[in-house]
């Protein structure tokens, strides 16, 4: 019904932009390059969810402060320069003569508008803003940043803390986030404003997602592309015959079984590269009795049931039939790539089956246990058949887990709403820092960014207190040992069960030249077609 509801009320058709096309540019070739996935954007709101495909692409209209280059360090965007005035104020001075998509300059009004809007507690990307208490305009081109304490991640979150127009904002009677796991439709989830590279004219979920050139953006395409068309395709031999027929141009999760066929295809071309993005299986362990289990006490309270779930996975043999060799199994919930990685932290040993059941029978389950796991079908690489395999590795030690998958957008309002006793995620590194893995997914849940995506209802002080300590910690040796604890006390006591670090190839016509991203964000202003 909700997807219903969206494709009744968002379908939409843009007009903005017309005043910045008026403006005499210089004339570009129209480029038209059509890109399919497999899963759609959430929403058109940018402080709502904080959900990869929907941060990317709606991170083509807006902007932040800073953003990362071709080799993922930090270079000015919105912000020309900054520098600290005191160990906690940092002052931001920012770009002028920029405009938003619908004209109105942007100002420092915006950028502290959008900072009290992120933090609003029915948005999930607070995470991007921790540690600011606040945020003061000096003068129409300059804020300050100030700090509870110094953060030594700063720059890398405001990558995705994205300015909106205060002004469109009131005007439009957005000035509050959509509640999205309430499913709520606002201008702001429908519409979009930014100052960024493109606009976006229409999106039909499900269906398109239709971006156009900003010709008066501030800054210059890298590549030449001024028109986009997102298709989320979420039928894997549907996606590739797209590819192969020549309907799309590129396609940036490809079905692991094909990888093969397409590196051996004449007219395409196949981008390897990493993803910094762990899967994970998270469990309820704050209900006293599941929801979605025979009634009785919680069971996944007891670590050696935790234990023995992970034991009883075959993490190699996901990686070599499912994956094709397109993982690398995990036993941490961060990846390589991302500060904290540790090679030696994240071996994985065979599955335990005999080993498995005694850890259930000492905790009193001599017979296996029964619950429900929820999976989505068009978020992660193989991710329903990943969540079946695991089904029937689990079967093996006496657990019976129904297996409950959907789309991806009415599964995570599901998982948002503690609508879940057991659920898979996947989790990919913005910051590309650990700590943005540990204080979202097991750091106890608050209002604020702590535990934002934690809705397994992890509680573990010692682990809290290492994540409070290391968002301040600006010794790097420092920090680096207590992310090393705090994934250690995360990884043996078994709050999440980690199965694997994606791998990313794109497929491509060989007339496309793409970068590589390895958080999943292929960015349109890099990409050329000839």
């Amino acid at each position: 019904m909700y997807q219903r509801v969206l494709k009744a009320s968002r379908l939409l058709t843009l007009a903005i932009g017309v005043a910045a096309a008026s403006l005499s540019v210089t004339s570009v070739q129209a480029v038209e390059f059509k890109w399919a996935a497999q899963n759609d954007i959430l929403t058109l709101d940018p402080h709502s969810q904080n959900h990869a495909t929907t941060n990317n692409i709606v991170g083509h209209a807006y902007e932040g402060l800073v953003r990362y280059d071709k080799n993922y360090k930090i270079e000015p965007s919105l912000a020309t320069s900054w520098a600290n005035t005191s160990p906690t104020v940092i002052r931001f001075n920012l770009r002028k003569n920029v405009k938003f998509h619908d004209g109105t300059p942007f100002t420092a009004d915006d950028v502290v508008f959008s900072f009290e809007r992120i933090r609003q507690p029915q948005g999930t990307l607070q995470i991007y803003v921790a540690g600011v208490k606040e945020m003061k305009k000096i003068d129409d081109h300059t804020v300050d940043v100030i700090l509870d304490k110094p953060v030594p991640t700063l720059l890398n979150n405001f990558t995705t803390f994205l300015i909106m127009s205060k002004a469109w904002s009131v005007k439009n009677k957005s000035e509050k986030i959509q509640d999205y796991k309430a499913k709520e439709i606002t201008f702001a989830s429908t519409n979009t404003n930014g100052t960024g590279p493109y606009v976006i004219k229409e999106w039909a979920p499900d269906q398109r997602v239709v971006l156009t050139q900003n010709k008066a953006w501030w800054d210059k395409l890298q590549g030449n592309v001024t028109s986009i068309t997102y298709t989320p395709i979420k039928s894997d031999p549907t996606r590739i015959a797209a590819l192969l027929s020549g309907n799309v141009d590129a396609v940036t999760d490809l079905p692991t079984q094909d990888v093969a066929r397409l590196r051996s295809t004449a007219s395409l071309s196949v981008l390897d590269g990493p993803e910094v993005r762990t899967i994970f299986f998270g469990l309820d362990l704050g209900s006293e009795e599941l929801k979605y289990a025979p009634k009785g006490k919680n069971f996944f309270k007891d670590v050696r049931v935790r234990k023995a779930l992970s034991m009883a996975i075959d993490r190699t043999a996901i990686q070599r039939s499912i994956m094709r060799n397109l993982s690398l199994p995990a036993s941490i919930i961060v990846a390589p790539g991302v500060n904290g990685y540790n090679a030696d932290m994240d071996k994985t040993g065979p599955a335990d089956v005999e080993g498995a059941k005694k850890l259930l029978a000492e905790a009193g389950y001599p017979n296996g246990i029964e619950f429900t796991l929820d999976c989505p079908n068009n978020r992660y690489v193989n991710d329903e058949e990943v969540c079946q395999a695991v089904v029937n590795m689990w079967a093996r030690i006496g657990v019976k887990a129904k297996l409950n998958a959907m789309n991806f957008g009415p599964y995570i309002a599901k998982v948002q709403n503690f609508d879940s006793s057991a659920y898979l995620l996947g989790w990919g590194v913005a910051t590309y820092d650990a700590q943005y893995s540990l204080q979202s997914l097991v750091m106890t849940r608050t209002q604020g960014a702590d535990g934002s995506f934690n809705y397994s209802r992890v509680n573990n002080a010692k682990l809290d207190a290492l994540v409070e300590a290391m968002k301040t910690e600006m010794d790097r040796n420092k920090r680096d040992a207590m992310i090393k604890e705090a994934l250690t006390i995360t990884r043996d006591e078994v709050l999440v069960i980690p199965l694997h670090h994606q791998m990313r190839p794109w497929a491509m016509k060989k007339n496309v030249t793409m970068t590589h991203n390895s958080n999943d964000a292929p960015k349109m202003y890099y990409v050329n077609v000839n």
